[in-house]
């Protein structure tokens, strides 16, 4: 019985990914004296507690939400702040209601994915053999037993679900859900109550405004000139600690702006819109202040003329970036880079660990002279579900800690203030099929090329058009002549007709071609036979001589 031939997912074209449409900088607040730290906690701690109630408002709304309602939660603001930082704090609270129900609508789906699989696994026998794109029965009678059970508490988990969707209600935590949690749980968090409560109580402040294009220095809110002078407009409730007009506060620290200083200043002094947010490290016990602005996105270039001088494949692991250059015909040129980063630690650490292995990609990339870098379009979010891997927790903690999201979004950032297009491609069958046609042909005695090596190599292919094979098999009529062999050939006695050219010192060793004798020996040497016959008639003359 012959075996269907396995039918194979379409590929999906690549493209050039758009540029950012904003940037982030930021720099420490230096030199704060104790009444300036005071003002900002005070006036942190004031407006958080206005976004928290307003957030509360917008939560009970609802579905029922209009820009009516937005007003009104605005004029009630007003008077306990400003104008501007009513419209800042409902700003705010609209974002995250909607961050919020984007999050439902993936749980949902999740909830969905999983109730799924559970019910076509139990609907196969025991131990019956899954596929690649579908799983097989489970193990034995107890976990099928157990399973029951979870797809009861999923399915409870999943009406629920449906119903807050449809009612439009949201489940929204100011400070974090995980940092909520925390508070259950001090001991495996290694704080104290106080720590905590510190915590706790700066993650909910409230110290960001919009800028606003045309005013002064491109926000009225929170001000900050292009020398660096701080200053912040108090709320009403607060007017009575200004040390400056209208109300405002000026810090005694200033900034600067390493990073995109003279970008930022640009557009300070031009009266562009620059929104600025203002933050306390519990850890590290440093204030710092945030400056992000919009621009149009970045009109990327055909691919024609970010494939002109070749492209930098890139195969995403869980550890390391693969990185191989290709030529303009898909060959790859010089050895296999590697940059490594480490993923455990803090969040602090492992965006650090990140940035740090872009940075090499990205100089790499420079030196070698192209102008373009492939990388898989990855997205783990179907794929990391207990589910779909059952046991194979290793596996779905590997997929899950890979930082696909953000190292796109990091590469492609860094990659526009540098000038390198990024090209996205379908990673299907990228590791598989680059493995298969480029791993052992690259393999030398000296070089070993690795699977994550050879993906590197089918990314880049793809993105600059051609097939990942090596090369396409030619016709059976062309793999050998139609009408037999070849007869313009070098006849089969010819000498060296198939054997390797030798090295340059061993040629003079080779017979001369008229005479057949070795070159190179020295010239008192004589064959063997002349020693010989010399000797032979030497003897024959003694015995001439003796007998006269």
């Amino acid at each position: 019985m012959t075996e269907t031939k396995k039918q194979l997912r379409q590929i999906a074209p690549s493209f050039v990914a758009l540029g950012p449409s904003g940037v982030s900088i930021r720099d420490r607040l230096k030199g704060l004296t104790i009444e300036d730290e005071k003002v900002l906690r005070l006036v942190g701690a004031h407006l958080g507690s206005l976004a928290s109630r307003d957030l509360k408002a917008r939560c009970v709304d609802g579905l029922e939400h209009s820009t009516e309602s937005w007003a009104s939660r605005k004029r009630e603001l007003t008077p306990l702040s400003s104008s501007r930082w009513a419209g800042a704090l409902t700003k705010a609270t609209h974002d995250q209601w909607a961050l919020a129900r984007r999050g439902q609508a993936a749980h949902l789906q999740s909830l969905e994915a999983g109730v799924r699989t559970i019910a076509h696994r139990l609907s196969l026998p025991i131990r019956e053999k899954g596929s690649k794109r579908a799983p097989g029965g489970y193990r034995s009678k107890s976990e099928w037993f157990q399973k029951t059970r979870r797809l009861a508490r999923l399915e409870d988990r999943l009406t629920e679900v449906r119903a807050d969707r449809e009612a439009g209600v949201v489940r929204v935590v100011r400070g974090g859900r995980k940092l909520l949690n925390t508070r259950h749980n001090l001991v495996a968090a290694q704080l104290t109550e106080p720590q905590w409560r510190e915590r706790w109580e700066t993650s909910r402040w409230f110290l960001s405004a919009d800028g606003e294009s045309g005013k002064r220095y491109g926000n009225e809110t929170i001000r900050i000139t292009p020398d660096g002078e701080v200053s912040i407009k108090l709320p009403a409730p607060l007017a009575e600690l200004a040390n400056a007009k209208h109300g405002r506060y000026t810090l005694a620290a200033r900034v600067s702006f390493p990073h995109r200083g003279q970008e930022w200043a640009d557009r300070v002094e031009a009266n562009r819109a620059v929104a600025y947010r203002i933050h306390y490290n519990v850890q590290r016990q440093r204030w710092y202040v945030d400056a992000s602005w919009t621009h149009p996105v970045t009109r990327t270039i055909p691919m024609e003329t970010a494939l002109a001088d070749g492209v930098i494949g890139v195969d995403t692991n869980a550890d390391h970036l693969a990185a191989w250059r290709l030529d303009t015909h898909g060959n790859p040129v010089g050895q296999p880079r590697r940059f490594s980063y480490d993923l455990s630690g803090t969040a602090d650490h492992r965006d650090a660990q990140v940035r740090h292995a872009l940075t090499r990609l990205l100089n790499w990339a420079k030196t070698c002279g192209v102008a373009a870098i492939a990388v898989e379009d990855l997205d783990f979010a179907a794929e990391k579900t207990r589910e779909k891997h059952g046991r194979k927790r290793r596996f779905r903690q590997l997929i899950s800690g890979m930082p696909t999201g953000k190292l796109r979004a990091r590469l492609i950032s860094m990659a526009d203030h540098t000038g390198i297009a990024i090209i996205a491609v379908d990673p299907a069958y990228t590791s598989m099929w680059g493995a298969q046609h480029w791993q052992k042909p690259l393999t030398s005695t000296t070089r070993k090329t690795s699977r994550h090596d050879a993906a590197s190599i089918a990314i880049g292919r793809r993105a600059q058009g051609h097939p990942i094979r090596r090369r396409t098999t030619p016709p059976r009529a062309h793999q050998s002549d139609v009408h037999g062999h070849r007869t313009a050939q070098a006849d089969r006695r010819a000498l060296g007709r198939e054997e390797t050219r030798r090295p340059v010192t061993d040629r003079g060793q080779e017979p001369h071609a008229r005479t057949g004798r070795q070159q190179g020996t020295r010239a008192t040497s004589a064959p063997k036979t002349v020693r010989d016959a010399r000797s032979d008639r030497q003897c024959v003359q003694d015995s001439l001589l003796l007998t006269d």
